[in-house]
């Protein structure tokens, strides 16, 4: 059974920093890239960033770059959102996913199995 449990968000003042951490299980998650997504009310769901299956290579949004490191530790089969800087924007509920491939996708489509989400909420 793959699941995906998501932890660590929150509500954080504008310029703070929150980690999320999304552990996996159920499926090879040191051969599978992996991806942060989120959606804010009123909007569609959208990529944020994302990992190769080795953590070697990584893809961010525009409006995170700089700000937001994904990482994915495939002894723990984790993977971390680490998000500083944070702005009143960047309020959503984000979802990590999976993708049955070693290189990440900017389409939600590209993924197979998405977490439960969290929300996050900065104020301003």
């Amino acid at each position: 059974q793959v699941q995906l449990v998501q932890s660590g968000g929150g509500l954080v003042q504008a310029g703070g920093s929150l980690r999320l951490v999304c552990a996996a299980s159920g499926f090879p998650f040191s051969s599978r890239a992996m991806g942060w997504f989120r959606q804010a009310p009123g909007k569609e769901r959208e990529f944020v960033v994302g990992i190769s299956w080795n953590g070697d290579m990584t893809y961010g949004s525009d409006s995170v770059k700089g700000r937001f490191t994904i990482s994915k530790d495939n002894a723990k089969n984790t993977v971390y959102l680490q998000m500083n800087m944070l702005k009143p924007e960047d309020s959503a509920v984000y979802y990590c996913a999976a993708r049955r491939s070693l290189s990440a996708s900017v389409s939600e489509a590209g993924y197979d199995y998405w977490g439960q989400g969290i929300q996050v909420s900065v104020s301003s």
